[in-house]
């Protein structure tokens, strides 16, 4: 195992017997030195193994150039696209993106937080986790006057830019679209209420429900993780009601699916006898039969829109910022599971 030393700027200005500012202004493309010379500079410097020290930068600059980013579930094409969007403005602009997953599990929230804030990143990006209800380990960074984004699921009593996207109106409308193929008793599987986004999505049901002369019964509706296990025991408890639903409003695409397949198992079809929508646009919500109506959210943007906000922050430090929150357009698309079929 050999013992050799990091090769330094030194080393690389007595090969070429140049100065050591000019081989460190060479390496940083610095426009004074030639081309040729910084072309030369590369050149021996990667041959001679070099690596720029760059804790010795963070020390100077007081920044890691790292961003956290916090997501419930990267498994989920919504935040893996919102995590996509984060790497593209934060590469592109010398930052370095670290991930990690909660697994909706605020304990996990709660150690990769202290984990990132120990780490020294320069600013955090997170959607919170389903169980998440209290939010001292994010108040951590916002009182050390690092900056924090916050996405999709927010954290209302942390002063911060948030991105949501118009969970309301893409509720209202999903809503809005079963009645008009004709179902009179529309459920709703919907996630925790403490979560603003699935609160959103549920009013904009009961108020499209309301708008159309349509009772809202407290039967139909169900709060759960919204997981594929807890997507089927609702449905199975939904049918098992007074009132049995002939329509499911469901708060993610993953609900959708165990409903359609638990439907399927006791013989009642899709569309034809119940109609569905989901919420997110998954991939696999355009492959399954049949495929499944959605709202689509725009991850990528938000991502990109996140990191633009978070290196703003880190860049230019400003002691009394106007925090924002930014509302991001959803679309409907409508698929086989919610086009009734008449006769």
């Amino acid at each position: 195992m050999s013992n050799q030393s990091e090769t330094t700027i030194h080393d690389i200005a007595r090969r070429l017997n140049l100065s050591a500012s000019t081989v460190s202004r060479a390496l940083k493309d610095n426009p004074v030195i030639s081309e040729p010379t910084r072309t030369l500079v590369k050149r021996i410097a990667d041959e001679m193994g070099y690596r720029p020290n760059i804790l010795a930068a963070n020390l100077r600059t007081k920044r890691t150039n790292t961003i956290g980013v916090i997501v419930p579930l990267i498994n989920r094409h919504f935040f893996s696209s919102v995590i996509s969007g984060v790497e593209e403005v934060a590469y592109s602009l010398g930052f370095a993106v670290t991930i990690s997953q909660s697994n909706d599990k605020i304990e996990k929230e709660n150690k990769i937080a202290h984990t990132f804030f120990a780490n020294r990143v320069d600013g955090l990006i997170v959607s919170i986790g389903m169980e998440t209800n209290t939010f001292d380990h994010l108040k951590l960074f916002s009182e050390r006057k690092i900056p924090i984004v916050f996405f999709d699921r927010v954290v209302d009593e942390i002063e911060a830019h948030k991105i949501v996207v118009d969970d309301y109106g893409g509720g209202y409308r999903a809503t809005q679209h079963l009645i008009d193929q004709g179902a009179k008793n529309i459920a709703h599987i919907g996630g925790p209420l403490h979560l603003k986004i699935y609160e959103n999505r549920q009013k904009g049901y009961s108020d499209a429900l309301k708008k159309s002369g349509l009772q809202v019964h407290d039967s139909l509706i169900i709060n759960n993780s919204l997981s594929r296990e807890e997507g089927s025991t609702a449905i199975e408890n939904l049918m098992q009601q007074k009132i049995k639903p002939d329509a499911v409003f469901c708060a993610n695409d993953t609900t959708a699916l165990s409903v359609i397949i638990y439907l399927r198992n006791i013989g009642i079809k899709v569309p034809e006898d119940m109609v569905i929508i989901g919420f997110s646009n998954e991939p696999f919500s355009e492959v399954v039969t049949p495929s499944i109506s959605t709202v689509k959210q725009p991850g990528f943007l938000m991502g990109q829109k996140a990191a633009q906000l978070i290196i703003q922050q880190i860049l230019h430090d400003n002691d009394n910022p106007v925090f924002k929150t930014f509302v991001m357009p959803t679309e409907l698309i409508i698929r086989d599971s919610s086009k009734r079929i008449y006769q």
